[in-house]
């Protein structure tokens, strides 16, 4: 897995180009943010996220999709459960994935953030092969993007306080950011 320098779109995961995106406003990337998502809410392997960030969801195949059928957004990427990475929008375009945010008082953090969605609820422990491959995409981010120091990685619901609570308390922080540094010592 790695990103090519000219494009944005990284080599050895899957692509699903979502319509779901713009330019931003500055080169500046400096903000990566840890998301979750299944859909329907809870259930994983359905491919539905791909769908949902493709603007292909079917809002007949489950009640709770007719709530979320209008919404337009993306992330760059998504890590499943069994660690599979799939990348939506290029790192030099603004996915549309944090929302009404802000980070150190900065508002619209689209406009300089990467978006990691993990594939898993707040609640439930997110699997090995996660870890591994977040660590492994966070540390090809940190070295292709360098303002995305360790104090800026965080999660939704850092940026988006009261309004969202992803990756929620299931995700362990100490095991992600020991992870990040311990390879960061290989390297």
């Amino acid at each position: 897995m790695q990103m090519d320098p000219a494009s944005g779109w990284f080599h050895g995961v899957r692509h699903c180009p979502s319509p779901n995106f713009n330019a931003r406003p500055s080169d500046e990337i400096s903000l990566l943010v840890i998301h979750n998502i299944s859909l329907p809410p809870g259930q994983f392997g359905t491919g539905k996220v791909q769908e949902f960030f493709q603007n292909q969801l079917d809002v007949t195949e489950h009640p709770y999709f007719a709530g979320i059928i209008d919404l337009r957004v993306s992330a760059h990427f998504l890590i499943e459960r069994d660690g599979a990475v799939t990348q939506f929008v290029s790192c030099f375009d603004r996915a549309w994935h944090a929302g009404v945010s802000s980070f150190e008082g900065r508002e619209t953090c689209n406009d300089f953030s990467l978006g990691i969605e993990l594939e898993g609820t707040d609640d439930l422990p997110y699997t090995d092969a996660q870890y591994q491959a977040l660590t492994a995409l966070s540390r090809q981010l940190q070295a292709a993007f360098p303002a995305i120091s360790e104090h800026r990685v965080c999660g939704h619901s850092d940026v988006a306080p009261g309004r969202k609570t992803d990756p929620g308390p299931a995700f362990d922080w100490q095991r992600f950011r020991s992870a990040l540094q311990h390879t960061g010592d290989k390297q």
